[in-house]
């Protein structure tokens, strides 16, 4: 929407309501014309097109609390609804200040430039602004890849990264323009990498130099390494911090550490996608570090205090109560991964119990002395039970 449009039309006419009508009243008015005048339903009417966009415009603003507050303000800065200045910019009665007068002043308060630029999403993320009379450009996101270890990411590590990105040009020294020779300012937004657009005699809002490409220079004669642009692909290598925890296929964000931006724009970030290598015996759940730990038939039968190791190289006693069954998980608090607020999570260590490949006649003497003292329980009486 240009700014020839935000001067002239009303909003308010066009839905048919009154300045102070109510956000069920704007809703109710914009579904009656859309009804009527939807292009599904007049196929091949430009009138009842042009009618549904229109008012398809109207509530895009006024049903915005904020845009509404806005197009209200700034209407009325400018002299109310449909108030036109003649063609050159001149104020009515030829006296006073001109168009572009008013604009320029209005920007320097900060009062005209914050409306239009909220409302016609002026300052968008990542996009260029003027200041210090040129457009300032933020830089590129760059991504990377680093592969670590288990340990690595439970405890957290430094890695050193190659890195690749846009900066200034080195045969150039950033001008962009062949050694020996200079750029030129450009003259059709004198320097500022800015032009006003202008239809019908009213100004809009300023927009990129279509010759320059907002960055104020022309390059008659370019350098063969960029050409032109002033930038070219860098390598540089940096120390990256990988907090402790991290996951294996998470993106980490570091501000500020992508390509550096043009003309005094900040730079763009850094992306770090990690791969964690697998552990030998731990494994992870959430913020939770597994572990299988064996244990004899005797052990899980009789009970027993066996110890385990820890991510950290220490070791753990754990208490195996008499009778425990193969499977089973135990507990052992706060030997985890570290979590953001400071805690951490716990060891889940599950026993499997080993079953002895041979025995020698002594041992099994002891276990057949063992059924004959147990019983004869069939543990699998349950299975054949009713299967309905």
């Amino acid at each position: 929407m240009s700014t020839k449009d935000y001067l002239e039309k009303d909003y308010y006419k066009i839905l048919g309501v009154s300045k102070d009508a109510k956000p069920d009243e704007i809703k109710k008015a914009f579904r009656k014309i859309a009804r009527e005048n939807h292009p599904d339903q007049h196929p091949g009417d430009a009138a009842a097109e042009k009618r549904f966009k229109e008012a398809s415009e109207a509530n895009s603003v006024l049903s915005d609390t904020k845009k509404r507050k806005e197009y209200d303000e700034a209407r009325s800065f400018l002299g109310g609804g449909g108030f036109r200045f003649p063609r050159g910019g001149q104020a009515p009665g030829g006296a006073g200040p001109s168009v572009e007068d008013l604009f320029r002043n209005a920007q320097a308060d900060g009062g005209l430039g914050d409306i239009f630029g909220n409302l016609f999403g002026q300052a968008g993320a990542g996009g260029a602004r003027r200041g210090g009379g040129r457009v300032q450009r933020r830089g590129a996101d760059v991504e990377g890849e680093v592969s670590i270890g288990f340990t690595e990411a439970f405890e957290g590590t430094t890695v050193t990264m190659q890195m690749v990105s846009e900066a200034a040009c080195e045969a150039c020294r950033g001008t962009g323009a062949k050694a020996g020779t200079v750029p030129e300012v450009c003259l059709t937004c004198q320097g500022s990498g800015m032009t006003a657009s202008t239809s019908g005699g009213v100004f809009s809002l300023n927009e990129t130099c279509p010759d320059c490409k907002g960055r104020g220079l022309v390059v008659k004669d370019p350098c063969a390494v960029c050409n032109g642009s002033g930038r070219a692909k860098s390598t540089r290598s940096m120390q990256v911090r990988i907090p402790a925890g991290v996951t294996d296929g998470q993106r980490i964000r570091i501000k500020g550490k992508g390509s550096p931006g043009e003309n005094g724009g900040e730079a763009g970030d850094l992306y770090v996608l990690v791969h964690v290598r697998p552990h030998r015996i731990f494994g992870r759940k959430e913020d939770n570090l597994t572990l299988t730990a064996p244990v004899s038939f005797t052990e899980a039968a009789l009970g027993a205090e066996i110890e385990v190791p820890t991510l950290s190289g220490s070791r753990v006693t754990l208490r195996i109560p008499a009778g425990t069954p193969n499977g089973r998980t135990f507990r052992v608090r706060g030997k985890g991964v570290q979590r953001k607020n400071g805690s951490s999570g716990d060891l889940l260590v599950t026993v499997e119990v080993q079953v002895p490949e041979e025995l020698d006649e002594k041992a099994r003497q002891a276990l057949t002395d063992y059924a004959a003292a147990a019983g004869s329980t069939n543990p699998r009486a349950g299975l054949f039970g009713s299967l309905s």
